[in-house]
């Protein structure tokens, strides 16, 4: 599914977030930035040890804030590396520091002069955010962010299973129609 906002565009996909093309794909780390499971995980076994190797010396990462790297042997330029919140209620500002997560990894792709960005569902795996809010809020950030910010011109979220793509398409059609 692909929506137009301004001059950029929002791409749906299903799939495996290292295959992507795009100049920066996003991996949900955890705050050392040191691998772990799900995304970041294959990410780094996909990007190979370089990956590691930076984020060692940059020295890990604040919930809600992103830090970029190479992106080693894999297809994209960069890997963007955004902490998202575990999730406890709701209550305790994840939604505010789940969208930082995607606005800091926004701004760090448009310094670099990317173009082009893939994000998979930050925060819904090990961290347990609800899909269904969590996708939302992905999409709102990027969609607000896109809106005054052309110089990204594609944002694809890469959805890892049918129920999580199916979850997405459901949010980005409340969010394009303006129930937000």
């Amino acid at each position: 599914m692909e929506v137009t906002v301004g001059t950029s565009r929002i791409e749906l996909v299903e799939g495996d977030i290292t295959r992507q093309d795009t100049d920066a794909i996003v991996n949900a780390a955890n705050t050392t930035l040191l691998g772990g499971g799900g995304v970041d995980g294959a990410i780094h076994r996909a990007g190979g040890p370089s990956i590691l190797e930076e984020c060692r010396k940059i020295g890990g990462c604040p919930t809600g804030e992103a830090r970029i790297t190479n992106a080693g042997r894999l297809k994209a330029k960069k890997v963007i590396h955004a902490v998202g919140p575990v999730y406890r209620d709701g209550r305790h500002g994840e939604p505010d520091v789940l969208a930082s997560a995607y606005r800091s990894s926004l701004d760090l792709a448009r310094t670099a002069g990317l173009k082009s960005i893939s994000f998979p569902s930050i925060s819904t795996g090990a961290y347990r955010y609800p899909i269904d809010e969590a996708a939302g809020i992905a999409l709102r950030a990027a969609r607000d962010y896109m809106e005054s910010r052309p110089e990204i011109e594609l944002v694809r979220f890469v959805l890892f299973g049918q129920q999580a793509y199916q979850a997405y398409v459901r949010a980005l059609q409340q969010v394009m129609r303006g129930e937000d």
